[in-house]
């Protein structure tokens, strides 16, 4: 199993992690860059990775970053923009066989440079973005904003969200808003990355084999002078609920969405949160939770229906596929089910099993270097020193009185139900 072997400061701000492990046939290096989710740059931040990836000031096309990606034995680049809690990651990848299966021990330091040049060095005109890839990436992510309501079931648990959050940053959509688009130009643009490059936190993992040359070599590619390193806030918790909120929406569809958000003021840092896991699963973790076994298949009120904990923000949703006439019926049951758990009405085998799918999913995360990568920085994002086995561990010591303990902090805040608007 891959854990850290080192954390390396390289610079004001900028962390490399390194993690070593045989596991897979490519090494990977990824570069974070976190900032403070707010609304007034949300969009401009979700436009920086498709511009960037459009080209560099060495290689002016996608075409050009193409073939050299093909160069370096076809890496896999990827960049991404995603809301952690409420924070706003900006992510770039990239992944490519280990120097032994290709006869060439010495080409990942090209693929490092090739990451700072996407990175650092993006293709710049005039004082600015190329313009025609700005104008052309605000269609694309007009489109994708546009696009999210596309699937029902993820955008009902967005809105969920900003209806149960709608005065706190973690309601703002990861990709931004329309309405933001008109005014981002390839100036103002290239000067808010620039203040990002200079000012945010910066987590570089690398993850595969390494020796102290590539080390050096990865200090001294992403190092830089760099301004006042800003501070990003840890989300407030709460456990309050000063109003309950009943949401009805209207779209023309066949199927009813039915999404409950809970508060449960218990955050990640608390001896707790292990229990609230364990107690999530039991409720609507898989086909063996107490929600499947009683809303879908005794009662066949839903065609699916499942809890998930969100961890940053400490929230509980539980989402479900139901006819719209049974909606009424639905809640009743899932309140029911709820008032048991905090009654402690369930077996040691519930216990058992919800405890073994959360140590499938843990130790699901060495299944890709990728999946490392984003383990360990969440791992950061939320100051845990825990390696997956101590993680383990904690979740098979969660006693019953715990999951009990942990179940009566659950209270519902937001029931929001997309519906037919002919109904």
């Amino acid at each position: 199993m891959a854990t850290f072997n080192e954390i390396l400061n390289i610079g004001n701000g900028i962390n490399l992690n390194l993690i070593k492990t045989d596991k897979f046939k490519s090494n990977l290096i990824s570069l974070y860059m976190e900032m403070p989710l707010n609304r007034d740059m949300v969009t401009k931040n979700a436009l920086i990775p498709l511009v960037l990836k459009r080209g560099t000031n060495k290689y002016n096309t996608t075409l050009e970053v193409e073939r050299r990606l093909e160069e370096l034995y076809g890496g896999q680049l990827s960049l991404n923009i995603n809301k952690k809690g409420e924070r706003h990651v900006l992510r770039f990848t990239i992944e490519s066989p280990k120097g032994i299966y290709v006869d060439d021990e010495e080409y990942f330091y090209d693929v490092i440079s090739f990451l700072k040049e996407i990175v650092y060095n993006p293709y710049v005109e005039d004082g600015g973005f190329k313009k025609e890839y700005v104008d052309q990436e605000k269609e694309n992510l007009k489109r994708i904003i546009e696009g999210k309501i596309n699937d029902k079931r993820s955008y009902a648990i967005t809105r969920c969200i900003e209806e149960m959050c709608k005065n706190e940053k973690y309601s703002i959509y990861e990709y931004g808003y329309v309405e933001d688009l008109d005014s981002i130009d390839n100036k103002n643009l290239y000067e808010h990355y620039k203040s990002i490059l200079e000012n945010s936190p910066i987590e570089i993992f690398y993850i595969g084999n390494y020796d102290n040359k590539m080390i050096d070599h990865i200090k001294n590619t992403f190092k830089m002078d760099r301004g006042n390193i800003i501070k990003v806030p840890r989300e407030k918790i709460t456990d309050a609920v000063q109003t309950k909120n009943m949401v009805y929406e209207d779209m023309q569809i066949n199927q009813g969405k039915l999404v409950i958000g809970y508060r449960t003021g218990i955050p990640y840092e608390d001896n707790l949160y292990n229990a609230l896991l364990v107690s999530s699963e039991i409720l609507g973790g898989g086909p063996n939770s107490k929600l499947f076994r009683t809303v879908r298949e005794k009662e066949s009120l839903a065609y699916y229906i499942n809890s998930k904990i969100y961890k940053y923000k400490s929230i509980m949703l539980i989402d479900a596929g139901i006819d719209f006439d049974k909606f009424e019926k639905t809640l009743e049951i899932t309140r029911e089910q709820i008032d048991e758990l905090k009654e402690g009405i369930f077996s040691d085998e519930d216990i058992e099993i919800a405890k073994k799918a959360i140590v499938t999913s843990l130790k699901s995360v060495t299944d890709s270097n990728y999946l490392i990568s984003e383990f360990f920085l969440s791992q950061v994002l939320s100051n845990d020193n825990r390696s997956v086995a101590e993680m383990i561990e904690d979740i098979l010591n969660v006693s019953r009185e715990e999951i009990i303990e942990a179940s009566n902090k659950i209270n519902v805040d937001t029931i929001y139900f997309l519906k037919n608007e002919n109904l």
